[in-house]
């Protein structure tokens, strides 16, 4: 099982990234541009020329951006790459300090006419600047790592639990992203899924329309800015993952809006498998591949993430032995696999006692969450399942709660899958009711009139009670717990399902929820919840079995199942309904039970003496749950 192609099993290539983009060699007093644009050469009757100003001057009438002319010349195998070396002698870099830059290109054809492409913003940027323009910065101070640094280890798939998030809507940028990571610890998780962090033109933005894909944008802070959040995080326990959107790009980013101006064969653009978002990316050229897992591998080794969040894969989806994700997501497996062979210290994270790998490769693979585990080096997938079965129940759908419970228990997916014979690689789908793509769970039971405005709608808070059993099946579920930033506070933003306004508007956690009533009774169940999973072997690794019988169960708006590992046993009884439900049960193992969620509180929840497949009858309160455990 999880065989790939002999395509995939080819050497991996990747793109000289010491010679792409802005490089400052202070031993020589030199500054390097490089940019590869293949087909863009001199005989083709083109020229390229960077244009360089200071920050500080960019919007002065009086002070214009200089230009420098770049060289043509050839990176093999790639082709066509323009390049200059400038002394930092130079008056115009006699401040420290940012620096923006863009490049122009012009072509003469062959009748004479003249085509220009200007404010053409730089693939291979580590920096950027406002809207399309790119930077550096002289006298830039590196981040220095903390020694505790080498001793981080990327958690288990099986021990993950995500948290998603916005960094504007979290915290506005990153130095106060760090102020709240000890929040996120606290709370239980151990994993952050950003949402993207990388280049687009508007200030704000999801960003899943990048026009850059090697640095951090800066709404958001400096590249220190970012490893000082990773570092930070690592200390706390707590892995990063940064969003990869890969499979489309925005219509701005150089490889589009270069060739369809210049009237130029494209080597990057063009349908591929889908084409759902964006200006798609051809996975069938050889620079795509290179450059996205280049990409990659700085983000692995310069910021230290744990691992990414694939966006949108069925852009670039052939099928688990194409050219596509199936491909990158191997080569970047292997290239981890190969650099800790190496003996390479920055890949040491990864490294488990029994051989295996920990590098996180999630996919949102929505079409296909069954073929994406068992035929990719994926560890996960977003799957809608659980979601959609979620919402349908909250609004009395028939036969939702038992659609719900099969997806709590990730019913036919695999817990692990051998790839080539070799790699045993640890598989689960996300578990998730809210994700930044729908509307807060809580807007299922009512909506505000929004002060006339649809787009300030929100859910009706009142009703928070009724989110509860869903908040405890799906942190208790088998696989990766997944939370939305502020779903712990009972976050109540109502989102439209397209349109802009979606990516928009800038939705900021509302802080003040922690000091309210709702907000604390909800974090309260949160964090009993996941340390909960935290203490349970059964709840991360375990086996699960969904009590499906409508009849005694969810006919009466009761959803049970149970995860167990070895002798330890946990019944997760949950009741959607409005009034109390006495239901029989039939404990497979007999003993004591601690009631896990107020038995501590209440000591008449826990049960004493069950009997093996002896008939007991439970209770089970209103919009809530119970969690019974064997001691």
């Amino acid at each position: 099982m999880g065989k790939v192609s002999a395509e995939h099993s080819a050497a991996m290539s990747l793109l000289p990234a010491d010679q792409l983009g802005v490089h400052i060699d202070p031993a020589t007093a030199n500054i390097h541009f490089g940019i590869l644009l293949p087909g863009v050469s001199a005989s083709s009757g083109c020229s390229v020329e960077v244009l360089i100003i200071h920050w500080a001057d960019q919007f002065l009438q009086t002070v214009a951006a200089t230009p420098f002319a770049l060289a043509p010349g050839q990176l093999n195998p790639w082709g066509d790459i323009w390049s200059a070396t400038l002394p930092l002698t130079d008056p115009l870099f006699a401040r420290p300090g940012q620096y923006v830059y863009r490049y122009k290109v012009t072509r003469t054809l062959p009748d004479g006419s003249v085509l220009t492409r200007d404010f053409l913003s730089d693939p291979f940027a580590r920096e950027y600047g406002v809207g399309k323009l790119s930077s550096f910065s002289l006298g830039y101070q590196p981040y220095v790592w903390s020694a505790g640094g080498s001793s981080w280890r990327t958690p288990a798939e099986a021990d993950l639990v995500l948290y998603e998030l916005n960094l504007a809507e979290f915290a506005a940028d990153l130095p106060k992203a760090i102020e709240r990571l000890p929040y996120l610890a606290d709370l239980g998780v151990n994993g952050i899924s950003l949402m993207p962090v990388t280049n687009v033109q508007e200030t704000v933005d999801w960003g899943y329309l990048p026009m850059g894909y090697w640095g951090v944008d800066e709404r958001f802070g400096q590249r220190r800015d970012f490893q000082a959040f990773v570092d930070t995080a690592h200390q706390l326990g707590i892995a990063v993952l940064v969003d990869a959107i890969y499979g489309h790009t925005s219509e701005d980013f150089l490889y589009e809006e270069l060739y369809r101006d210049l009237r130029l064969p494209n080597p990057f653009m063009g349908s591929f498998a889908q084409d759902l978002f964006g200006v798609s990316t051809d996975w069938n050229q050889d620079l795509v591949r290179a450059f996205f897992l280049s990409v990659n591998r700085h983000w692995l080794e310069v910021f230290h993430v744990d691992g990414f969040r694939f966006d949108c894969v069925p852009n670039y989806w052939d099928g688990p032995t194409g050219k596509g994700y199936a491909s990158l997501a191997y080569d970047t497996y292997q290239l981890v696999k190969d650099r800790l062979a190496a003996g390479d210290a920055a890949y040491v994270r990864f490294q488990r006692s029994d051989g295996r790998l920990n590098l996180i490769q999630c996919a949102e693979q929505l079409e296909d969450v069954e073929g994406v585990l068992l035929g990719t080096y994926s560890t996960s997938t977003w799957q809608n399942r659980t979601l959609g079965a979620a919402r349908q129940a909250a609004v009395g759908a028939p036969g939702a709660l038992t659609a719900l419970g099969f997806a709590l228990a990730a019913d036919g997916l695999p817990t692990e899958v051998t790839h080539n014979g070799t790699d045993v690689i640890a598989k689960a789908p996300l578990q998730y009711i809210e994700t930044h793509d729908h509307a807060r769970f809580i807007c299922q039971y009512g909506l505000s009139h929004g002060d006339g405005s649809e787009l300030l709608r929100e859910g009706d808070r009142n009703h928070w009670f009724k989110v509860q059993p869903y908040l405890i099946g799906t942190l208790l579920a088998r696989g990766v717990p997944l939370l939305w930033q502020g779903q712990e506070l009972m976050e109540n933003y109502w989102l439209p399902e397209q349109g802009r306004a979606r990516v928009a508007l800038l939705r900021p956690m509302r802080w003040h929820y922690f000091y309210g009533d709702i907000g604390r009774a909800t974090l309260r169940l949160v964090r009993r919840l996941l340390k909960l999973r935290q203490e349970r072997w059964e709840f991360r690794s375990g086996e699960v079995y969904f009590f499906n019988d409508p009849e005694r169960y969810q006919n009466r708006g009761l959803l049970l199942f149970a995860r167990w590992q070895g002798s330890s046993y946990t019944l997760v009884a949950l009741n959607m309904s409005g009034q109390q439900q006495w239901t029989p049960f039939w404990f497979p193992i007999g003993g004591n039970y601690q009631e896990q969620l107020h038995g501590a509180e209440e000591p008449q929840l826990n049960l004493s003496g069950v009997g093996a497949l002896q008939e007991t009858w439970l209770a089970i309160p209103p919009n809530y749950g119970r969690v019974w455990s064997s001691v």
